[in-house]
Parts: structure tokens; C-alpha cells; sequence
């Protein structure tokens, strides 16, 4: 496996390849995203380990989502079965994913304990909404969060395809994905900048809507399934992030036989 550079409007190209096999399979992707949240949400129930279970579980998550974009491209509808993809691999590349998975879950809430500790929020603060905006302290609490996530984000990009598609193991996966993602800056960046120009735009026209109509209900009742279509386009197109910036090595030709001619 090599690292391949591309250009930066390869982050477009990205997004393009993103929204279009997404809609050769609009329906199974969006059942599959949809049910990845409700599996997630049910973990979070569990008491005490429910954050570190729901962390745990996002690696497999983007490993399945990759396999289902992967079976779109080949023209199958993607079945739910994806997400088990991830444990039906042999056993050392299970015990890699789930080591994978704890490393992911054990950065999450470390990042959450400590903005819990470098920012001093109220213990009566309010959620911001439409009619509570979000206070100074909270403001910088996301953006430390954020700050934090990126790098995590990095390691853990493309690392749960390269330990199951390449048995690569969790560490130097962690590695080879923050390699790839910085060799490969520009295009990262467009294609980030692009999303987030799409979701910019979503939120404008759901706020229009909602001026137009008078209705803070009906823009309420839009912006929820609207943002989880867009995380799932978005999910659709992580596949083509992973399958551009790596190059599967060529076998290594056979040595030829005593009986071959020169």
C-alpha cells in the first residue's frame, strides 16, 4: 500500500462522487444511517458505559458506511449486514477494529473531561436554541472541543478501512491516516469547505422557510431530517476519500521456474 498525493480539486471530485452514489441508493443509505443512529442512541442509554459504548462503535460505523457506498459503486443495494463487516474478518482484524474503537472512545471523552475542566461552565447553563443563544463560555468550550477533535479526526479518517482492508494494525494506522490526510491538505480542505458550503446553504434555505411561513415549528421539522440526509451524503462520501489517497501495492511478480526461458 502506497500513499498517492492528489490535487486539490480532487476534494470537489470528492463530494460529486459522494452525492451521486448516494443516489443510486438514496433509500438503503438513508435506512442505513438512519439505523446507525438508533443503534448508537440505544447504546447511550446504557447506564455508566453508555458514552464509551457509543464512541466505541463509531470506527465500525464508518467501516460500514465505506463497505455500503463500496456495494452502491458495484451496483448492490447495501444491506445493514455492512456494519458487521468489521467482526466477520478473522480474528486478528476483530481484535484490531475493537482495540480501534476503544483508542477512539478514550480520546472522545477525554476531550469532553478535559473542556469540562479548561472551561468553567455553569452548572444551570441552558442548551442554546432560537431562543437561547449559546453563552461565551460555551461558545469557547465548542471551540476548544473542536480544536482538539481535529487532530483525533485526522488519526481516525481513514484508519478503520486500513486495519480491515489492509490489516494494517490500530497504531500505525492511526499514523498512515494523519500522514495521508496532511500529505493530501489541500484536497482535504475543499472537500470540507465544500460540505460546508452545502450545509450553509441548507440552513439559509430552512431559515427563508421559516420566515416566509412564520412557522419556527416548520423550519424545526425540516432542519432535523434535513441534517441527517446531509450526514449521510457525507458519509457516502468518505469511501472515495479513502480510495484515492491510498495505492494497493503490486504483487510481487513470481520468480520464474527452471523450466521457463529466459
Amino acid at each position: 500500500m502506497k500513499l498517492n498525493i492528489v490535487p486539490a480539486g480532487t476534494g470537489i471530485q470528492w463530494v460529486k462522487l459522494g452525492i451521486r452514489t448516494f443516489m443510486r441508493q438514496p433509500l438503503a443509505l438513508t435506512a442505513l444511517f438512519f439505523l446507525y443512529i438508533a443503534a448508537a442512541s440505544l447504546l447511550w442509554l446504557v447506564p455508566i458505559l453508555g458514552p464509551l459504548l457509543g464512541a466505541a462503535v463509531v470506527p465500525a460505523a464508518t467501516l460500514g458506511f465505506m463497505a455500503a457506498t463500496q456495494e452502491a459503486v458495484n451496483g448492490n443495494v447495501p444491506t445493514p449486514m455492512v456494519f458487521l463487516g468489521a467482526f466477520r474478518a478473522g480474528r486478528a482484524r476483530v481484535k484490531a477494529m475493537l482495540v480501534l474503537g476503544l483508542m477512539y472512545a478514550v480520546l472522545w471523552i477525554g476531550i469532553l473531561l478535559l473542556v469540562g475542566v479548561l472551561v468553567d461552565l455553569p452548572t444551570d447553563a441552558v442548551t442554546p436554541d432560537a431562543q437561547h443563544p449559546p453563552s461565551p463560555a460555551y461558545v469557547n468550550a465548542m471551540l476548544l472541543a473542536f480544536a482538539m477533535y481535529v487532530p483525533v479526526s485526522l488519526m481516525f479518517w481513514h484508519a478503520p478501512a486500513l486495519v480491515h482492508w489492509h490489516g494494517i494494525s490500530p497504531l500505525k494506522s492511526l499514523f498512515f491516516s494523519s500522514v495521508a490526510c496532511v500529505r493530501n491538505w489541500k484536497a482535504m480542505i475543499v472537500f470540507n469547505l465544500a460540505w460546508l458550503v452545502l450545509i450553509i446553504a441548507f440552513g439559509t434555505i430552512i431559515s427563508t422557510v421559516s420566515m416566509l411561513t412564520g412557522s419556527g415549528q416548520l423550519s424545526v421539522g425540516i432542519a432535523m431530517p434535513l441534517a441527517l440526509l446531509v450526514a449521510a451524503v457525507f458519509s457516502t462520501s468518505l469511501f472515495f476519500t479513502f480510495r484515492d489517497s491510498f495505492v494497493p501495492d503490486e504483487p510481487t511478480p513470481e520468480p520464474p521456474t527452471s523450466g521457463d526461458s529466459p
